[in-house]
């Protein structure tokens, strides 16, 4: 199926005025709608738009608050514990970033965790706010638990992505993003649409062993952390991502490991929860709590470009600065257009019929 391409600022009202028709205010709509686009326009389809109707669905079953009081419920000068009050986390995040951010100004450093929220969109868009003020970001945040440890067939971690934003001189940012499993579910539901296969070490089928069928997860397969299986380094992978679940739930009162609550709102939510909500955290440092922010940036230039100058093998050119892909793909979009799924456009268009809004 042929894929058809959206301005940034067609997608932009679009997904704002839904925001808007379920009940948020014109600021949080705002947010909203700009950190779920931040996703489709560096290239990270799997995250953008195309979640939009699931955001809507939870705020139907009544799992998301359109309208949350999000609160500091406890703080140190460089710390504090937030709870987002059942907000779209695509709102609650960039809230606890700010905090953080905040207290990075006052003290140096700032660190935040957070309890009772959702889904947060990108880790990297909350990392990268870090940027503007001269200070490295980090974000992350547990999910639905969609991974099996590894030589489990239990799925008890989520995808739990990990972002690092720090600033960089004459050279653009240097910015990470990755998910702590091989890959994430939302390159499987792209698969999934496009009816193509996986790549090894993906995922497992229920009974534990390799499968590159898209659709397994449905089948009560896993996906597989970081590294795919024990010989390639997965245990590295069930690590990183432990430790996300243990910075974003269980420091901030969240739910962790199996008790996450699953994004799709059709699956029902685990029982006996632990915590509230699903738990994100975030850390900021201000540069110059270390040294001279502009001595710092000259050698993130160095850094950068000798990394990019370094000698490769015979079929690459270069190597590949974390966030370059990402601002490329911004720039071709923002101007070019954001191409969508057949299949994600007439899900668009029946979200909007329902609301009297046109894609």
């Amino acid at each position: 199926m042929k894929e058809q391409l959206y301005t940034y600022h067609q997608l932009y009202l679009f997904a704002k005025n839904i925001f808007l028709q379920i009940g948020c205010s014109e600021a949080n709509a705002d947010t909203a709608a700009k950190v779920l686009l931040s996703a489709d326009l560096r290239g990270v389809d799997s995250h953008g738009i195309a979640r939009l109707t699931g955001y809507v669905r939870l705020w139907e079953v009544g799992r998301i608050n359109a309208n949350p009081s999000i609160q500091i419920v406890h703080e140190t000068p460089s710390t504090a514990v937030i709870n987002g009050d059942k907000g779209l986390g695509l709102v609650v995040a960039p809230a606890a970033m700010q905090v953080a951010i905040n207290k990075a100004n006052n003290v140096g450093t700032g660190w935040v965790s957070v309890k009772n929220s959702n889904h947060f969109g990108i880790a990297g868009y909350h990392a990268m706010m870090a940027l503007d003020h001269d200070m490295i970001g980090i974000a992350m945040t547990n999910a639905s638990a969609l991974v099996a440890p590894t030589f489990s067939i239990e799925r008890l971690l989520g995808t739990n992505p990990i972002a690092v934003a720090i600033p960089a001189g004459i050279e653009p940012p240097f910015v990470a993003d990755f998910a702590t499993t091989t890959a994430a579910n939302g390159k499987l539901e792209i698969l999934q649409r496009k009816n193509e296969d996986s790549p090894e070490g993906w995922v497992q089928t229920k009974e534990g062993a390799p499968s590159t069928d898209a659709n397994e997860l449905k089948k009560g397969g896993a996906l597989l952390p970081l590294g795919g299986d024990k010989e390639h380094g997965s245990h590295k992978g069930f690590m990183l991502g432990s430790i996300v679940d243990i910075f974003s739930a269980i420091l901030s009162g969240a739910n962790y490991g199996p008790w996450v609550p699953p994004f799709p709102a059709y699956v029902p939510m685990p029982e006996n929860l632990p915590g509230e909500g699903i738990g994100h955290f975030f850390g900021v440092m201000r540069i110059d709590a270390f040294r001279p922010a502009a001595e710092f940036k000259q050698h993130m230039d160095n850094w950068i470009q000798r990394f990019r100058s370094a000698q490769t093998i015979p079929t690459e050119s270069s190597v590949i600065i974390p966030g370059e892909p990402e601002r490329k793909m911004e720039a071709q979009r923002m101007n070019n257009g954001i191409p969508l799924h057949q299949a994600v456009i007439d899900d668009l268009r029946i979200l909007g019929a329902k609301y009297h809004l046109e894609l």
